[in-house]
């Protein structure tokens, strides 16, 4: 038995995974007036070989679907049923779309005046404006703006799950609202709106659960992390590193595992629990090099890998005492950290400077941090950045309280702060 690979190729050029080709199905079925049977198992069927010549009602719909006959895409009728006239597939394709439009009688259709349904495809476009928020957020951080549209993609989409075709289909547009939510609270976290991040952060919890979406709710965990290391809550941040261990998507996939072994080493460091954090960070790389780096995953994890896991290396290593170790890993991270993730590169570059300050490398140190300034200017400095030049200042007036270099830097910082 051979697979179908012109079947596979097509969902590949449409970006469908087998469940996705489903619900497509599915949705053009019950538009037709029929029921939506078809399963992953059936899809799969379908693409093993296991099944050469799906159901007409099936067929039909696939070649609606893919605007290609049912032979396009690889399947292949037995002898017997191949008439000796009229082409079988342009038979059954008038049959359906009679159908769909209410002029065979033999077949049933949908009330008069039923409501659009959502499916597949709405979930899809809705999942393309979240790449689109995450490339801006790469950039310019977290804003207002990005808060907004993401509040409001999630309110589009559970407004459309109230419409969905199939449960799966509501089940994933959960799922989407879920990620969306996270999206706004990220970027209230970014900001340094905690209270409201807090907030949308429970919300999307909730959702990720009623999508039944691990990769949304291990976000979330990471959210919490971050939230509750920027508060000083270092227990509360400790405990949300693990329970984003515990998350089912942690047991498949090791690059989440080592995402989430990073952020408990970075909540073990702030608490200076050294052994702890070396241990967890070890785990961190051990996990990463077992990762796919070729597998798709969701656009707002596309920043972590080799570059951010060295960048956060040099937060631990820094908060451990050990500042010459950091400073070059931040000199490593700095040198991989792609162009476009403007906001990680300023942080990585304050981080390289706390460390160059903590070896009393005053004059270095200062160069440094200013670089911070460059390298935002044109955007509102995301609050993130800001509070870290903040940590910058602070440990400069008490490390260097007289030196002319110093004072010049918190002259500037003040000066830019202002500005932002």
């Amino acid at each position: 038995m051979t697979g179908n690979e012109a079947l596979s190729s097509a969902m590949q050029e449409r970006g469908l995974k087998q469940a996705e080709l489903a619900d497509a199905v599915n949705t053009r079925l019950i538009r037709a007036g029929r029921e939506g049977t078809v399963s992953d198992r059936t899809v799969r069927n379908w693409l093993t070989g296991k099944t050469r010549w799906p159901h007409l009602r099936q067929r039909a719909a696939l070649e609606a679907l893919f605007g290609c006959t049912a032979e396009e895409l690889g399947f292949r009728p037995p002898a017997r049923t191949r008439p000796a006239s009229e082409p079988e597939h342009d038979v059954r394709r008038r049959k359906f779309f009679s159908a769909a439009t209410g002029t065979t009688a033999a077949i049933a259709v949908p009330f008069v005046g039923a409501p659009p349904q959502v499916g597949t495809s709405d979930v899809i476009r809705l999942r393309s404006g979240l790449d689109a928020l995450m490339a801006l957020d790469d950039t310019r951080g977290g804003h207002e703006g990005l808060e907004k549209a993401a509040l409001a993609g999630a309110a589009e989409a559970l407004d459309k799950q109230k419409k969905a075709a199939t449960q799966r289909i509501r089940q994933r547009l959960f799922s989407v609202a879920a990620d969306y939510t996270a999206t706004a609270a990220w970027s209230a976290l970014d900001a340094r709106h905690m209270d409201r991040s807090y907030a949308l952060l429970g919300k999307a919890l909730y959702l990720a659960g009623m999508g039944q979406d691990p990769v949304v709710e291990f976000r979330v965990w990471n959210s919490y992390f971050m939230l509750a290391r920027l508060r000083g809550e270092a227990t509360e941040a400790i405990d949300s590193g693990l329970a984003a261990q515990s998350t089912t998507i942690t047991k498949r996939d090791p690059f989440f595992a080592s995402l989430a072994h990073a952020r408990t080493a970075v909540g073990h460091a702030y608490s200076k629990d050294r052994q702890p954090a070396v241990r967890s960070l070890g785990y961190a790389w051990e996990a990463l090099e077992k990762a796919d780096k070729q597998e798709p995953r969701a656009s707002w994890v596309a920043f972590y890998g080799p570059a951010e896991l060295m960048a956060m290396t040099a937060i631990i290593r820094d908060r451990i005492g050990d500042s010459d170790v950091a400073e070059a890993a931040s000199h490593k991270a700095l040198g991989t950290i792609p162009k476009h993730f403007r906001r990680n590169r300023a942080l990585a570059t304050g981080r390289l400077a706390l460390a160059q300050l903590h070896q009393h490398d005053i004059d270095q140190a200062c160069a440094t941090a200013s670089r911070v300034f460059e390298l935002m200017k044109g955007d509102l400095m995301p609050g993130r950045v800001r509070s870290l030049l903040g940590d910058y200042h602070r440990d400069l007036i008490t490390l260097a309280p007289d030196a002319g270099i110093a004072r010049e830097w918190g002259d500037r910082y003040r000066s830019e702060w202002r500005r932002a």
